[in-house]
């Protein structure tokens, strides 16, 4: 998406005089990088399908401008930040700014509260919600790490990423960028990298490009398998990459017989997500 602008000598001088007049300044601290592209936050609030829920949570929201979209969807939407100040200009200011944005039959709260540590169901008890978000870089992967623990209440995810983390969570098979967290994310969900976003949109600009993807609840998000066992077969596979199951696994103490099984043969990145859930059940019926 977009073309990287040429550099002209007023662009460190307009990037100053942009973040005086945010109404929010943005806090290294807390990895923040505000989105100012109205297009861009529409595209990313549009991401939600919104079919069968109505409840959104929105992490990171800043100075709103993803926020706005959000509530013309008619969500019932809860923007969750830990930025004390943007806390106040989304309670305060915010409303008054953008009266449409509270037209319609959804919702708005405001809370000051960390997503990683936060009790969700004090917001919608047991109701199916959606999460999006322009993600603090810093945590992104936590993020989705904490998304799929509730996974039972989260039909779908998306969000803005670093472009390398957004192509890791949707990588296939195959491919380097292929690892843990393509195979947990995929186990329970359909992956999508929907668009890559230039730096020149945010204030202040990253140093890298932004992507931004979709994660779809799989009808079936029930794994065949012991759940435990398949995420430290998976985790305890890429640890060691470059080796074979054959030896990246021996802290299994797994059998002769099963150690023959060819699929020993083959490198973590060369199993798709059902190879491995059918290598845990393999694991979980071997016999000494």
């Amino acid at each position: 998406m977009g073309t990287k602008r040429k550099k002209n000598k007023g662009d460190k001088y307009a990037h100053k005089k942009h973040q005086e007049k945010g109404p929010v300044k943005a806090k290294k601290h807390l990895g923040q990088h505000f989105l100012k592209d109205e297009d861009i936050a529409k595209q990313i609030a549009d991401t939600l399908l919104q079919k069968e829920y109505h409840n959104v949570i929105e992490i990171g929201p800043g100075t709103g401008v993803l926020t706005k979209y959000l509530l013309l969807r008619n969500s019932n939407l809860v923007a969750m930040d830990l930025d004390t100040e943007s806390i106040k200009y989304l309670n305060e200011t915010f409303p008054l700014e953008h009266p449409k944005a509270f037209e319609g039959d959804g919702s708005f709260k405001v809370i000051e509260a960390d997503f990683l540590n936060f009790d969700i169901q004090t917001i919608f008890g047991t109701e199916q919600f959606g999460i999006t978000g322009n993600f603090p870089y810093n945590i992104s992967t936590q993020i989705v790490f904490k998304m799929l623990e509730l996974r039972d209440q989260v039909p779908e995810f998306s969000g803005m990423f670093q472009k390398e983390v957004a192509e890791r969570i949707c990588s296939k098979e195959g491919s380097k960028a292929y690892g843990i967290l393509s195979v947990l994310a995929q186990a329970f969900y359909d992956a999508e990298y929907l668009f890559t976003v230039q730096p020149e949109v945010f204030d202040p600009p990253p140093k890298v490009q932004s992507g931004v993807l979709r994660l779809t609840r799989k009808a079936n998000f029930q794994l065949p398998c012991d759940e435990q066992l398949f995420r430290r077969v998976v985790k305890t596979a890429f640890n060691q990459r470059r080796k074979t199951l054959r030896n990246s696994l021996k802290t299994f103490a797994l059998s002769d017989n099963l150690k023959e099984d060819t699929i020993f043969d083959q490198r973590p990145e060369q199993l798709s997500v059902e190879d491995f859930i059918a290598l845990t059940k393999k694991i979980a019926d071997d016999t000494l």
